[in-house]
């Protein structure tokens, strides 16, 4: 039954890391490299992760620096942003793309905010199948004789009891999130 809950919350802590990595996507007023993290450039016909054709860097708070090491896949990368649905507009200057990062208008900021409460709302529902997958594995145990009654109530106490704190971290997270996102 522990290797049951260990895995459990070993599940459940995925869940909150990956709600975290949706959220570093999300674009504030202030400019941070998770935003790129999900774009991929066509790279002769494959489709790369943009870390992996440039240097990027932050030289001012509302300004990106995307330096591709090969000039060649400069126009694939603006295209690429561009597609990216970020609302961000590069300047190519035949060297760097130069991505200021404007703060989001309001309207901008009220859907991003309803999409970090669509991604809070995922990460929730991976914790509650986690906790129903949990909770069969104790079920099954005790079926099979394996542990007694008061074990398994004890086990789906557990198993409620970190389901209960990783939705309540998940929250915590939205919450500071939504904070940053309607910061003016």
């Amino acid at each position: 039954m522990k290797d049951v809950i260990k895995q459990a919350k070993a599940h459940m802590d995925k869940a909150v890391e990956v709600f975290r990595d949706e959220l570093k996507t999300l674009r504030t007023g202030r400019a941070n490299l998770g935003m790129l993290d999900h774009i991929r450039v066509d790279y002769y016909g494959t489709p790369t992760p943009l870390n992996e054709l440039a240097t990027l860097s932050i030289p001012e708070p509302t300004l990106i620096l995307i330096q591709p090491w090969d000039p060649t896949v400069l126009q694939a990368i603006v295209h690429a942003i561009q597609k990216s649905n970020l609302g961000l507009n590069p300047v190519d200057d035949g060297k760097v793309i130069r991505l200021p990062v404007p703060p989001p208008t309001q309207e901008r900021r009220k859907e991003l905010v309803k999409l970090a409460h669509e991604y809070a709302e995922r990460a929730r529902l991976a914790v509650r199948n986690v906790r129903r997958d949990a909770n069969e594995a104790i079920k099954k145990l005790e079926k099979d004789k394996k542990i007694s009654e008061d074990d398994m109530r004890r086990g789906l106490e557990e198993v409620q009891e970190l389901t209960d704190q990783h939705i309540e971290a998940i929250d915590e997270i939205l919450k500071a999130k939504e904070k940053e996102i309607l910061e003016v």
